[in-house]
This record gives C-alpha cells, sequence and structure tokens, in this order.
C-alpha cells in the first residue's frame, strides 16, 4: 500500500514539473461531450423567412411587382409555388412568403417559396361590371368599345357566355369581372387591357339568366311548324360572329353564324369542347344550305368528370412557377393554368418556346384566373 501511495506523489509530481494542471489530466482521459451543430459549424448563419404584404401590379408568369408602403418591389418566382384563391389579379392584395432578408426594394438577396392571397387584408377586390360594343371576340379574348370611345380587351378562357340575341360586331354586352385594367402602351392609353383581370362572366343582358332547359325558343304549338333537332359538335375556333365547329366523330367542318341566334357557353368557347346545335331542317352531313339553326349550347363543365373534358386552351410556354405554367395564345392572351394535378405526355420538358395543348376544367376556376390543367400535350405531334 505505501509503495502505491509513493507511486501516485511521484506521479503528480511529474505532471506539475511537466506545465499540466490535474485537471487537464482528468480531462485528456475522460469522454468527451457530444458535439453539438453549433460546435462543429460555430460561424454558420440562420437562415430567415419572412412575408411581405402589398398589392399585385403585374404578373408575368414567372415575376410579379407589388406595391408595400409606396414601395415597389419584384420578385422571381419561378421557384415559388402560387396558392391565391384568386389567381394573379392586378389590384389584389397578396404576400409573398420568401427566405433570406431584403436590402431595401432589392429581391435579389432573396428566395421566394410561395404566394398566397393576403390573409391580413379583409377588403377582398369587389366584383364590377362594365358595357360597350363588341370589336372582336376570339376563343381566349373579347374586344369591347365604350361609349366614350375608349377599347378594353378581357381574358375570356373558360368564361361563362350568353348571348341571348346572338353575338356580332357592334352589339353590347356586359362583363363582370374583379382587377384594375392596365394601359401598357403610352402611345395608345385609350385602350386599357385585363390581362390580370377575372372576368365572371359576359351577356347581352344583365343580371345573366339562361332560361331553362336550353336557350333556345319554345317549341311551337303549330302542327305545320318543322320538327326540331339537334347534332353534336367540336368547336374549332371562333371569330367573332362565326363560330366554326366539326360535326361529331367526323372531320366535316361548318361555320355557324351566331348573329341572330341565342347561344349559351357555360364553360366558354375553348376549342376541343362540345356544343349542341338546335336546328330544323335536313341536314346532309356537309354543309348548312339546307337547315335553319335555331340555338347553340355548350357543355356545363360541373356535369362532366374529368375524363369528359374537352375543353382546351394552346400556346407557347413563355415562363412558369413550381406549380403553373403561363401560355401565349394564338390570340395574343395570357393564359396561367396550374399544372399540381395534371397529366403530362408532351416532349419539350415544359421549357419556354415549348408549344403545348392544355386540358383544363373551367368548373375548378370560376373565380380565380388561373385555370386547372388536366392534361398536357404536345400542340404538333
Amino acid at each position: 500500500m505505501k509503495k502505491w501511495l509513493l507511486l501516485l506523489i511521484c506521479s503528480l509530481f511529474g505532471v506539475s514539473l511537466s506545465g499540466c494542471s490535474l485537471q487537464n489530466v482528468v480531462e485528456s482521459v475522460s469522454p468527451s461531450r457530444e458535439e453539438t451543430p453549433q460546435d462543429i459549424h460555430p460561424d454558420s448563419t440562420r437562415v430567415y423567412m419572412d412575408e411581405i404584404q402589398g398589392t399585385l401590379q403585374t404578373f408575368t408568369g414567372n415575376k410579379l411587382t407589388l406595391t408595400s408602403s409606396s414601395q415597389d418591389y419584384t420578385f422571381d418566382v419561378s421557384q415559388a409555388t402560387l396558392e391565391s384563391v384568386d389567381g394573379m389579379v392586378r389590384g389584389d392584395s397578396i404576400s409573398v412568403i420568401y427566405e433570406g432578408q431584403l436590402s431595401g426594394t432589392d429581391t435579389s438577396t432573396v428566395r421566394t417559396l410561395k404566394v398566397v392571397d393576403d390573409y391580413h387584408d379583409m377588403d377582398s377586390l369587389k366584383e364590377r361590371t362594365t358595357h360597350g360594343q363588341v370589336q372582336e371576340l376570339t376563343t381566349n379574348s373579347i374586344t369591347i368599345k365604350s361609349k366614350g370611345g375608349k377599347t378594353a380587351t378581357f381574358p375570356i378562357t373558360g368564361t361563362e357566355q350568353y348571348y341571348q340575341n346572338g353575338i356580332k360586331a357592334g352589339k353590347w354586352v356586359y362583363i363582370h369581372f374583379k382587377g384594375e385594367m392596365d394601359t401598357p402602351d403610352p402611345e395608345n392609353p385609350s385602350h386599357l387591357y385585363g390581362f390580370h383581370t377575372k372576368v365572371f362572366s359576359v351577356s347581352d343582358i344583365d343580371p345573366l339568366k339562361v332560361p331553362e332547359p336550353t336557350p333556345t325558343p319554345a317549341p311551337s304549338k303549330n302542327k305545320d311548324q318543322e320538327k326540331e333537332r339537334q347534332m353534336r359538335a367540336v368547336i374549332q375556333g371562333i371569330q367573332t360572329n362565326i363560330l366554326q365547329v366539326s360535326v361529331e366523330n367526323t372531320d366535316n367542318l361548318l361555320n355557324l353564324n351566331m348573329s341572330a341566334i341565342p347561344c349559351y357557353f357555360s364553360g366558354g368557347l375553348s376549342s376541343g369542347s362540345h356544343v349542341t346545335v338546335t336546328y330544323t331542317g335536313e341536314f346532309d352531313g356537309v354543309s348548312t344550305a339546307g337547315i335553319s339553326i335555331l340555338g347553340i349550347t355548350g357543355e356545363v363543365p360541373e356535369s362532366l368528370s374529368d375524363h369528359g373534358i374537352s375543353f382546351t386552351v394552346s400556346g407557347d410556354i413563355t415562363a412558369s412557377t413550381s406549380n403553373t405554367l403561363t401560355l401565349l395564345t394564338y390570340d395574343n392572351m395570357y393564359v396561367t393554368c396550374s399544372i399540381e394535378n395534371a397529366s403530362n405526355s408532351s416532349t419539350g420538358g415544359l421549357l419556354s418556346g415549348s408549344s403545348v395543348k392544355i386540358t383544363f376544367n373551367p368548373a375548378e376556376s370560376r373565380n380565380s384566373n388561373i385555370v386547372s390543367a388536366i392534361k398536357i400535350e404536345d400542340l404538333y405531334t
């Protein structure tokens, strides 16, 4: 026992001579504590997430500008998700959620994660009505002229339309919409554009009220009256009052004059969608020469399954976010489509410049200017 005590005293004496304390010795043989991330990366920076609320000014498909506290901020949203219930409507209150820290109005220092409706602002945009004479009607747009001489172009992809007395250039219509108009051409301030508006309906009567069950005239009780017949057809295109259709299951094209007949399109005038043409006379399957058209009625998308939906919009991809595509259509309208639940058989990788055809359900975008895509295909195959 004395020998062991002597050895311990000697070892302690040796430690003191070497300049090491007893505590250092004990720590050197004690198990080390578990390292924390702060210990491993003492200089790592914290990731900040924040949001900014403001009023939407412009949206190009992958960039947006909003005004907040009288300052304009332009965000790159190409990697963000758009979750605004009303879509991207000019003048609406939105919130941009981002990662990083803003430096003044310089947004290049942050990464946009999400764009949502501004739940802090309870004053949503109100529905408005304008009245004007039709200048041009296409699949995706309508241009009208007011009594004051100003013209305005509105987007109408998937928009409900009812023309009780027919439709042609010069006829007066009511447009119900939400959002603010824009004047992108300084040299032509009298032409307004509603690229970022949401149009709810277009009609030659106000309020829009469609007779039951269809907008066709009631059958006559006259025994000598010709029997009404119906045929199914597929919309191919429209130019103001001329609706081009193909008879269902054929390649025969017909040009239907809508100038003076009731027409109702619950889901809009989209190519690929079906219509029922009511007529009298004998149809030869080739032309309208032997018939009198009484009315045209489109499908009601709410009554169709996704499998039965055939409304389409086509164009070139100009921009995208993580869950949307924006197309430039043949009639020069920008249409943004939600693609989260869409099947994709296109071969262009959904890159800018690719030409695609998107099948969509108008019933899913009654209150939004972002249409809900079901299927994405190559436009040219």
